[in-house]
């Protein structure tokens, strides 16, 4: 299930004038794809949606915007075709949980991006590992280990040299990730049980 927002209008980027991004994030792994837009157009949002959810993480169930017109005509065409539930917040309260848990990182990606300034745009790929490899307090994980199992090599560990990066070997490597991945598995069910969206009033 993913949220998917605005932020904008940002200084004017390096990256063809962009000046707005659009922000979706998986509620249960928190994770966050981005993308800068020079226009906020039904066109830009659907691509978006196939490119950075659909043909990278599979077809979501579901998927929560509000009801501009960036999200019409085409947008819904696009979730009937790939039998995506597409709920608009104002119409769904049962997803004001939800919706909000998408704004707080919008809001948050917004800040670290008006820092900087004209080359925002430029930027986003940097703020969005900062985020991704940052736990984050609704889930007690990093974004990063709950969609891939396991914690990213960060710079501070291979300019250290840290114990992970300096004890590794392939054959421990490949026990660990199974043992993380069953780990992520229960971690997953916990995590979804929080965001389970009510039947009542779909």
């Amino acid at each position: 299930m993913w949220g998917l927002d605005l932020i904008g209008p940002m200084p004017t980027g390096t990256k063809g004038g962009a000046k707005h991004a659009i922000v979706a994030v998986d509620y249960f792994t928190k994770w966050a794809e981005a993308e800068a837009l020079v226009h906020i157009t039904e066109a830009n949002t659907t691509s978006f949606v196939k490119k950075n959810i659909i043909y990278r993480f599979g077809i979501p169930s579901i998927i929560i915007t509000d009801n501009g017109t960036q999200f019409d005509k085409k947008f819904r065409e696009m979730c009937e075709e790939f039998k995506i539930a597409n709920y608009y917040a104002p119409a769904h309260p049962q997803t004001n949980g939800q919706t909000e848990a998408v704004n707080k990182v919008s809001s948050t990606l917004e800040a670290k991006l008006e820092a900087k300034k004209g080359g925002w745009a430029d930027k986003l790929p940097e703020v969005l590992w900062a985020y991704r490899t940052t736990v984050r307090s609704s889930t007690g994980e990093t974004p990063f280990a709950l969609a891939f199992g396991t914690e990213a090599v960060i710079p501070a560990e291979t300019t250290f040299t840290s114990p992970r990066v300096q004890l590794y070997s392939p054959e421990h490597n490949i026990d660990m990730l199974q043992q993380n991945l069953d780990e992520l598995e229960d971690q997953r069910r916990s995590t979804s049980k929080k965001f389970r969206i009510p039947a009542k009033g779909r």
